[in-house]
């Protein structure tokens, strides 16, 4: 297995582990004394200002429309590495997790969909249940180690990046807000500047992430979500420099900012995000539409949609089992797919901003429950699948 592989599956394994003691963290504060200095915290004011520009908001929104940036950042520049030398690259490797990335988000959203058709308010989170949380999926995946065959982690990070990628794309499409026609010029331009530096053959890190900044602050106040600023900028990193043969300006950008993302940027997104109150929840509360529909797509959702176009891709010959695998392992990683987690809680605020009282925080803990229960089932099948491998 290629190094670079090696060292991304590594990183999201730990990464993974690390979020479930962010997200714990983030529940305990929220549900004992410590709750008024975990909101104070998050709602603490932080403003920017050079002359005219100005941006102030809660620390809350600085880690969602910020730090997450960052992560899309190295989202787009996984996906544009594995699209020009990686799995993504031949179309024999990109088929299966393609198909089975596919069923991953229609299946979940037509489950949502159904608990939730005829309300215009609630529809909005329609995607919620589409995410697949790469981190903390790997992560578990990781507990059972040499047991589990390298094929199958490459299936799951194949496919959670292409799902990443549909996530992109949804935001982009559906989680726009009023625009702001001078923001977009000022976006388009530094677009524009990105792409002539790459064609000219810049490979200077810093003068990317300079025009970078300009870009990602005009999409902040276009109204398109500040995150794509992040996509947009990774695509513009050149792979690599005519000049220096063997350097990468994309790879050693991409190594660079791996750790702080795994270690930092989504632990923290977890803990800011993660933290549901259960004072006043009940059962009747996440029996509602809204939770309902994320829960179940999720949690059945994800794992049919997944496991039966994957089923479909093989049996009628595009593709084939992953090697080593056995439809048992296949459909235990289906199930881990519906750990959506960190990605479902970023959508989630998006679709439902600024109607957080409308489902006293039901919402983010049904993405809580259907991500464990995802988590634990597909461990437990892996595991019984392992040790009935060894006898």
């Amino acid at each position: 297995m290629p190094a670079v592989i090696q060292s991304f599956i590594k990183h999201e394994s730990a990464g993974g582990i690390l979020l479930i003691f962010a997200m714990l963290l983030a529940m305990l504060m929220a549900n004992t004394f410590l709750d008024q200095s975990y909101m104070a915290v998050l709602q603490l004011p932080v403003e920017v200002r050079v002359g005219e520009l100005q941006l102030a908001k809660p620390l809350l929104l600085w880690i969602n429309d910020g730090l997450m940036a960052v992560f899309f950042f190295l989202v787009g520049l996984e996906v544009k590495r594995e699209v020009l030398t990686g799995q993504l690259s031949q179309p024999s490797q990109i088929v299966l997790p393609g198909v089975a990335a596919i069923g991953g988000m229609v299946v979940p959203a037509l489950v949502f969909t159904y608990f939730n058709a005829g309300d215009e308010a609630a529809m909005r989170g329609w995607a919620i249940p589409t995410a697949t949380d790469i981190a903390f999926a790997l992560g578990v995946l990781s507990l059972l180690g040499s047991r589990v065959p390298v094929s199958l982690k490459l299936f799951l990070m194949t496919l959670a990046i292409i799902d990443d990628l549909g996530a992109i794309i949804i935001i982009a499409l559906f989680y726009t807000v009023d625009l702001s026609v001078e923001s977009l010029i000022i976006a388009t331009v530094s677009m524009i500047t990105l792409i002539l530096m790459n064609r000219l053959g810049v490979v200077r890190i810093a003068a990317y992430i300079l025009v970078g900044v300009v870009l990602w602050i005009s999409v902040l106040k276009s109204g398109v979500h500040a995150t794509l600023a992040g996509v947009v900028l990774a695509f513009a990193i050149p792979m690599r420099d005519k000049k220096q043969p063997g350097y990468s300006p994309l790879e050693t950008l991409e190594h660079a900012l791996h750790p702080w993302v795994v270690f930092m940027i989504l632990p923290v997104f977890a803990f800011a995000n993660a933290g549901v109150s259960l004072e006043g929840l009940s059962i009747e509360k996440l029996a509602e539409p809204v939770p309902m529909g994320i829960m179940m797509g999720l949690f059945f959702g994800k794992q049919i949609g997944v496991f039966v176009f994957s089923a479909v891709a093989i049996l009628l010959g595009w593709s084939q089992k992953p090697e080593g695998s056995t439809w048992l392992s296949i459909y235990a990683v289906s199930i881990l797919t519906g750990i959506g987690f960190t990605m479902s809680l970023f959508i989630d605020s998006l679709a439902y901003e600024g109607m957080e009282a409308l489902f006293e925080s039901a919402d983010k803990l049904a993405i809580l429950i259907g991500s464990f229960a995802s988590a634990i089932l597909g461990y437990l099948l892996l595991w019984m699948g392992a040790k009935k491998d060894k006898a």
